[in-house]
């Protein structure tokens, strides 16, 4: 294995101010400060996932796919898992994962450590590419994101999907240095992760393949390096070929694509004639990063920092020559994932803005900020001060707050709830939920999943729960709203003929900030709420629905 000389010395700079500090006392102790932060760091952000994988009961998101996990066989799972808009990688790991146990922070534990690794990769590889002190705002900004944390401690794909990002920047750099055909097979098997995980890698893919070809050109240098690398390419693309022409054709055909592209994500899209093009692509850019750091003021200054960091680069003005890639090929890495994404919004294909859908850029972003930020301070203690109070403000006030504010998804709320529901219902009861409530009642109250999980579906399905018959919508049927639920609560009666003056509890929870107005046109009896986000109530059915 050939080594260049400039390889693996990511503290050399051509900076003489940064040599001399190197070489002093005073220099080599911020130096070695600097290697003991980063565990330090790392332990610190463990923490920080480890919390909320604790104290919070699962969102509606999480109970979808412990109930996608929850089957009889990994074949079912892997069948379940095409369902959801996502590759099944996640939950076929989720699959198997279970077996440690059902509690919340068991199953949350696959993200948090993934989230975590994420930080350490991200920190490696900008320490290769940049220098010491970039990588160290790096890490900290990449630990202490208050989106990053939430995401790293949900049952979710993204924190795996960062895991195998960063890796793959992390193993790609390294690979190149050290010529190394088995670092770049590692690399390559992270790049399949990140494609079995999540489909915004589709963008992460196509940004690496531009970078990596233009980091190995002309790649008659070393053939058989080169061929390594355009055969993982080759595998990589086989695989997004199969899931493309056989589960996304699938979802498109449900109707599911369109589905989100015309609900939650609809602004996140452009629509000529409704949007700007100047203005839709300033203000997305703006909505990620304030979504990035869960804060409009951090969120801009964030932006404004990477701008900075992005034009350092294409300037040239930076100190570091740690590595092959130049301050070009860089800018090119951390600023075409933005310029993709945008086109493909643009395009009305993908969503870009302050959604997690766009995650997959929350690495590049981290990167070209802590350029910036570590330029200026490089010289000066209060940036660093002013970092600090910063993320601390983001993660103590986040604005916009997330859906579920934490005071209303303690886990203690759910098991109130749940406690109430046992005392109030008496057995044989007949509980209604919408779909995200019933994936809820499935973990919580009935040990098994009691909603719909195959086509096809039908509009109210019954299901047994313990000494309880539960009735549930269908999936597209997500939540009750204020203005449909008289008619679609007529509907489940008269689908199973219930008498006028039969009790039917109902279950709300999950996102319903938006929707407990269905409960005051509903008539609740005497309602008993559990926070903001769960409601628990007795409802009357009015008319005759026993015949036919």
């Amino acid at each position: 294995m050939t080594r260049p000389d400039t390889e693996l010395r990511p503290q050399t700079s051509t900076n003489p101010n940064s040599a001399s500090l190197a070489r002093s006392p005073a220099g080599g102790r911020l130096l070695s400060s600097f290697e003991t932060l980063v565990p330090l760091l790392i332990a610190a952000g463990l923490v920080a996932r480890l919390l909320p994988a604790w104290r919070f009961f699962l969102n509606p998101d999480e109970a979808l796919h412990v109930f996608l996990a929850s089957q009889t066989s990994l074949d079912m799972a892997n069948k379940a898992a095409l369902t959801a808009a996502h590759p099944p990688l996640y939950i076929l790991l989720l699959y198997y994962w279970r077996w440690l146990g059902q509690a919340e922070w068991v199953l949350r534990l696959p993200s948090v450590l993934a989230g975590t690794a994420s930080c350490w990769f991200l920190h490696r590889w900008l320490k290769l590419v940049t220098d010491r002190a970039t990588a160290l705002v790096g890490l900290f900004l990449f630990s202490f994101a208050p989106t990053l944390i939430w995401l790293s401690a949900e049952i979710r794909q993204y924190a795996l999907l960062l895991f195998f990002m960063t890796a793959c920047l992390y193993l790609a750099e390294i690979a190149i240095l050290e010529n190394s055909p088995a670092r770049m097979i590692l690399f390559t098997l992270s790049f399949y992760g990140a494609l079995l995980t999540h489909y915004s890698s589709l963008i992460f893919a196509l940004v690496m393949g531009i970078y990596m070809s233009a980091r190995l050109y002309p790649f008659r240098r070393n053939l058989r390096f080169f061929g390594v690398w355009a055969a993982g390419q080759i595998g990589g693309a086989a695989i997004v070929g199969y899931y493309l022409l056989t589960h996304f054709t699938r979802l498109r055909s449900t109707g599911m694509v369109r589905g989100v592209s015309e609900t939650y994500v609809r602004k996140s899209l452009f629509h000529p004639g409704e949007n700007h093009l100047v203005g839709f692509i300033a203000l997305q850019t703006l909505r990620f990063f304030t979504y990035l750091f869960s804060h409009g003021v951090v969120g801009s200054l964030a932006l404004l920092a990477f701008l900075a960091g992005i034009a350092l680069l294409l300037t040239k003005r930076v100190a570091w020559t740690n590595s092959a890639a130049t301050p070009r090929q860089l800018a090119l890495l951390l600023g075409l994932p933005f310029l993709v994404e945008c086109s493909v919004a643009l395009a009305g294909i993908y969503p870009y803005g302050g959604t997690r859908h766009c995650i997959v850029l929350s690495p590049f972003a981290v990167a070209g900020t802590s350029i910036a930020l570590a330029s200026i301070s490089a010289t000066r203690l209060w940036p660093r001060y002013l970092i600090v109070a910063a993320l601390v403000i983001c993660n103590v006030f986040p604005s916009p707050p997330p859906m579920i504010r934490p005071r209303n998804q303690s886990r203690a709320l759910m098991l109130h709830a749940m406690t109430a529901l046992r005392q109030s219902a008496p057995p044989g009861s007949v509980i209604l939920a919408d779909y995200q409530s019933g994936l809820e009642l499935g973990y919580y109250l009935c040990g098994h999943g009691v909603v719909q999980g195959f086509p096809p579906y039908v509009t109210f399905a019954k299901a047994d729960c313990a000494a309880y018959t539960v009735i549930t919508s269908r999936p597209e049927l997500w939540k009750f709203y204020a203005s449909d639920f008289p008619g679609q609560f007529a509907e489940m009666a008269t689908t199973y003929r219930f008498a006028a003056g039969t009790t039917i509890w109902l279950f709300d929870t999950g996102w319903i900030n938006d929707s407990a107005p269905a409960l005051e046109k509903a008539e609740c009896s005497t309602p008993q709420s559990f926070g903001e986000n769960i409601v628990l109530c007795q409802l009357t059915v009015r008319g005759r629905h026993d015949v036919p």
